[in-house]
């Protein structure tokens, strides 16, 4: 059974920075498109950013680009996201999901067959 597990949520000021990895087992990674998607209370997942099989093509929301950076390591099968200059807005909880593609990476949710369980990113102001 494919298991994504996400890490490195927590609670930080605005202006602050984490970084959110996520482990993916029994999955051939470096197949698979990753993306990070996030929810925030009351409202609909909404996507972050996507990287390609090979980490060469990435994408982002715009309301993080520029903040957020998404990178992956295909031997440590593990994705990444890089928040910077976080603000309250960014709070939520965030999902790490993958999806075998040979083509573009995907911005809905519903293109991503893998997810992994969340964690909570608090920003405080």
């Amino acid at each position: 059974q494919v298991q994504l597990v996400e890490s490195g949520g927590g609670l930080v000021q605005a202006g602050g920075s984490l970084r959110v990895s996520c482990a993916a087992s029994r999955l051939a990674f470096s197949d698979c498109a990753m993306g990070w998607f996030r929810q925030a209370p009351g409202k609909e997942r909404e996507f972050v950013a996507a990287i390609n099989r090979s980490g060469r093509s990435t994408n982002y929301a715009d309301s993080v680009k520029g903040r957020f950076t998404i990178s992956r390591d295909n031997v440590r099968n593990t994705v990444y996201l890089q928040m910077d200059n976080l603000k309250p807005e960014d709070t939520a909880v965030y999902y790490c999901a993958g999806h075998y593609t040979t083509g573009p990476t995907g911005r809905t949710p519903a293109e991503y067959r893998y997810w992994g369980q969340g964690t909570q990113v608090t920003v405080s102001s």
